[in-house]
């Protein structure tokens, strides 16, 4: 097992030392990415091909990784060399002493990778503040001001050493520091060790680590629009599509089209799905894999700035289930729906519990949704009205505007029923119901616009409005930015480095 983890520590690192300044959340794809092509050891690098990095690097990138471990697996075990002529040849056989002294001229890189610098790492104390060092000294718990600034410190020493300290690394380290000051900086809860006692220290120095590499992660490029009346108002087509943080996108601008593909088999494959949508009747498989082999057209459809009406005559399925799902596992690498409810399982419940426990005592809004939320659901039960109680929870609890996320309508409404002028220009929830308990039917409505009027199941249609946030290329409204953040890291595993939403509501426009 501990071999096993070297292994990944030493793949992590042989990545890390030829591109410092990849940032985390790519780090980590490329370390998944690695995995399941069979790498298992640095030295099967040497198997590695270009195209098998293509989906998560740029071509240089790829190209500097491959040359860097090329070079590794031609060490000095590797007999044959290029232009080594016949006399060079003889005085290497002849003068081993030479030859140890010219090959250690250009050490290899799995030596480089190797040395562990951990061991010499001394805490520098020395920097830490006179406070932090009588609280450490003491004893003494230091406030989260003080802990803050020994984390800065401590990992600023940490590059200097090494330029990307691994996880590994940073478990060393603090390691060191619970060691030396154990009452200070021990994990503990009502006395209690937590864990091994370190792994908060683990974790801030990570987080440290990784956010002054950041410096090379893509900035965000704001989509300014022509008015101010909304966020996400007509604006340049030029515009609607710069380039966007990360936000865990895998594949958010391919730069190539896939090998087995033409611009002829693309359009093909496009007007196949016009005609089974006009049909009515179709194999979800068939569509999914439809949409999965055209996801670069649909790429440059959408980022190209292509109006949402033209985007419903030429990709209908994109606004369909299947065709959002599909979308948003080839630009994230994370299936939507299965995802959503892992995390539903896993977390909701203590979420759940955490809203009647704790926020109902402090917030009175929570408290009075609860109560309202009560007299709705009755005596349902299910996972969907859980993540009913659990939606309209975080609204209250963060504070944020409904309205903005559910439209209520008569429950025998059509699309054509609706009043398209009350909706909001963001990707909105229209409830065919009082309520979203006694609701069996909602819609999807995109630019105030119906784009989906037939939504069976409430996870559906949140999934669907969370997946067309990042499929579409929209930001998220000042008025629901901490919901949305919430599902997007919580439930979704989402990137944690930037957001989607507007900093403030003078931005609104942004």
């Amino acid at each position: 097992m501990l071999s096993e983890m070297d292994d990944r520590d030493d793949i992590r690192s042989s990545i890390s030392s030829v591109l410092p300044d990849l940032p985390g959340s790519i780090l980590n794809i490329m370390e998944e990415t690695l995995q399941s092509l069979g790498v298992g050891t640095i030295d099967d690098f040497q198997f590695v091909q270009e195209a098998d990095l293509l989906c998560v690097l740029q071509p240089i990138q790829a190209r500097k990784l491959l040359a860097s471990w090329k070079q590794t697996s031609q060490g000095p075990g590797i007999q044959s060399q290029p232009d080594v002529n016949p006399s060079t040849s003889s005085s290497l056989l002849t003068s081993p002493t030479s030859s140890r002294s010219s090959l250690s001229l250009c050490p290899s890189p799995r030596i480089q990778l190797n040395a562990d610098w951990v061991d010499c790492f001394e805490i520098p104390t020395e920097r830490f503040p006179e406070a932090l060092m009588q609280c450490l000294e003491r004893g003494k718990r230091p406030v989260p001001s003080l802990r803050r600034e020994m984390i800065r410190i401590v990992a600023t020493e940490m590059m200097k050493a090494c330029p990307s300290p691994t996880k590994h690394a940073s478990t060393e380290v603090a390691k060191m520091l619970v060691g030396k000051y154990l009452q200070s900086l021990k994990d503990v809860i009502e006395g209690e060790v937590v864990g091994t006692g370190y792994h908060s220290l683990v974790k801030q120095l990570q987080a440290r680590i990784d956010n002054k590499k950041r410096h090379a992660t893509p900035r965000i490029k704001k989509r300014k629009s022509l008015s101010d009346n909304s966020d996400t108002n007509e604006v340049p087509a030029v515009m609607k599509a710069s380039v966007q943080d990360t936000y865990g996108c895998v594949k958010w601008d391919m730069k190539f089209m896939p090998v087995t593909e033409t611009l002829e088999s693309q359009n093909e494959k496009k007007e196949k799905m016009k005609i089974l949508w006009e049909q009515g009747t179709f194999n979800p498989d068939e569509v999914k894999e439809l949409m999965e082999s055209t996801y670069y057209s649909q790429r440059k459809a959408i980022n190209n700035g292509t109006a949402l009406q033209t985007l419903r005559e030429e990709w209908p399925f994109l606004f369909h289930e299947i065709g959002i799902c599909a979308q948003y596992q080839e630009l994230t690498g994370l299936p939507l729906t299965e995802t959503f409810l892992k995390s539903v399982g896993k977390k909701g419940k203590q979420l759940l519990n955490f809203m009647p426990t704790v926020c109902a005592k402090k917030t009175r809004r929570v408290f009075e949704t609860l109560t309202k939320l009560k007299f709705q659901r009755g005596q349902l039960e299910g996972c969907s009205d859980d993540v009913k109680d659990m939606v309209l929870l975080l609204l209250s609890y963060f504070n944020e505007d409904e309205a903005t996320l559910f439209h209520y309508t008569e429950e025998t409404n059509q699309a054509a029923d609706v009043q398209v002028d009350c909706l909001p220009v963001t990707p909105c929830i229209i409830v065919c119901g009082a309520s979203c308990y006694s609701a069996s039917r909602f819609m999807l409505s995109i630019d105030s616009k119906i784009v989906n009027d037939n939504i069976a199941q409430f996870i559906a249609a949140i999934n669907m409005l969370f997946g067309s946030y990042y499929c579409l290329n929209i930001h998220y409204p000042v008025e629901l930015r901490s919901t949305l953040e919430f599902l997007q890291r919580f439930l979704q595993h989402q990137s944690r480095e930037g957001h989607k939403g507007c900093d403030e509501k003078k931005t609104r426009s942004n």
